[in-house]
């Protein structure tokens, strides 16, 4: 046998096959068709029907069909030594186990297995005309998604319930181009996530203008994410090397939207902060006025008996402050405790807001940076 590959038609990652056109040729020796002389006779194709011929099949066909514009396209050609030439035109969707878990930098191997329907190993035997060259017209094709890297031919039998059967097999392997979904996917995703951090720049008084952008981006984001889905199978259990990508770029667009939530929010701590500040010194400038008149009114009685009073207050304070220092001196260890406590509880206090931002406008670059290194990395090279 041998195969000439006229054209890949289709590659469905939804469906998981392949629909190409292929010229099928078949020889094999038949010795009562000997005749005197040195050419060879091309029969109509109607006549086939009065030779033996192999029952050969496609293992794996969803759906095929012969060619018959504009007549019936076989070919029938026998030889004076009773060699026999059989060649059909054969349009056939083959099903293709694909992995799609590296998808779009994926590469596939797919293949076109032929064997007898009746006859077994003891009946028939197949193999190829030329080994790896009885395959030809890949090298020609040129396909939307895909470049043929490589094939090969290879010989086998086919082990049933009822014998074994001959089986040929070819296999070629498929790469898929990157281009398409750089320009259509990864580039876009990037410049979603480059103008979600342009929101670090504008004021933190401009709600809407953040907004706005936040929430722009994320919806923008997951309308990208749905159109990349459709062209896969959706009960697939993969996950995509796309999907990933996807996934951290959403991630980030979210981030830069609950970074300003949270930077919003310290800032209206901040000024309630202020507010409550101000309102207590407001009180305690009054009570100092107050106490002002109080003390210019009292008499110099008072006053000696004030003083009296505060000696007694003194040795009251020195004797207690003694008391206060045993004490303290036994409860060293739960003090250092809280301490260390409000220290770390300390490490989470934002003194000025704004910080937040200019935090951002470095941590989130880098780290998509040292993201996407990682992501390429793994998935060309491992």
């Amino acid at each position: 046998m041998s195969l000439d590959i006229a054209s890949i038609d289709t590659i469905s990652e939804i469906n998981m096959d392949y629909t190409a056109t292929i010229f099928l040729r078949q020889r094999w020796t038949d010795e009562r068709l000997c005749f005197d002389g040195n050419k060879s006779l091309s029969l109509d194709g109607r006549l086939v029907e009065l030779l033996w011929v192999p029952d050969t099949f496609i293992v794996d066909s969803k759906k095929s069909f012969l060619h018959d514009i504009t007549v019936e396209n076989r070919l029938i050609r026998i030889y004076a030594n009773g060699t026999v030439l059989y060649a059909l035109r054969i349009t056939t969707t083959v099903a293709c186990s694909m992995d799609l878990t590296k998808y779009p930098m994926d590469k596939q191997t797919c293949t076109l297995q032929l064997e007898s329907w009746g006859y077994n190993i003891n009946d028939v035997m197949f193999y190829w005309t030329r080994g790896n060259d009885s395959v030809r017209g890949l090298e020609t094709l040129r396909l939307a998604q895909y470049t043929v890297e490589g094939h090969y031919t290879s010989v086998s039998e086919a082990v049933y319930e009822t014998g074994r059967y001959p089986k040929l097999v070819f296999h070629f392997d498929l790469k898929r181009n990157i281009l398409y979904f750089i320009l259509e996917t990864y580039v876009p995703s990037i410049l979603l996530v480059v103008l979600s951090w342009v929101s670090f720049w504008i004021s933190q008084s401009s709600v809407p203008a953040r907004i706005c952008i936040g929430v722009t981006t994320v919806l923008t984001m997951t309308t990208l994410m749905m159109g990349a889905r459709t062209s896969l199978p959706n009960a697939n259990c993969f996950i995509k090397a796309i999907d990933v990508y996807l996934g951290i770029c959403f991630s980030f667009i979210f981030g830069a939207l609950l970074e300003y939530a949270v930077a919003h929010f310290c800032t209206l701590q901040r000024s309630d902060l202020k507010e409550s500040k101000q309102h207590n010194v407001t009180e305690d400038e009054e009570e100092m006025e107050i106490n002002g008149i109080i003390a210019a009114i009292s008499n110099n009685k008072d006053a000696a008996k004030k003083k009296a009073k505060e000696s007694n207050q003194t040795d009251g304070r020195t004797g207690r402050k003694q008391e206060k220092g045993k004490s303290s001196g036994c409860n060293t260890t739960p003090m250092s405790v809280m301490k260390r406590l409000f220290c770390i509880f300390d490490c989470f206090h934002v003194n000025n807001p704004h910080h937040i931002d200019t935090y951002a406008r470095l941590s989130f670059p880098i780290s998509f940076m040292l993201v996407n290194l990682m992501y390429w990395v793994y998935y060309l090279y491992f």
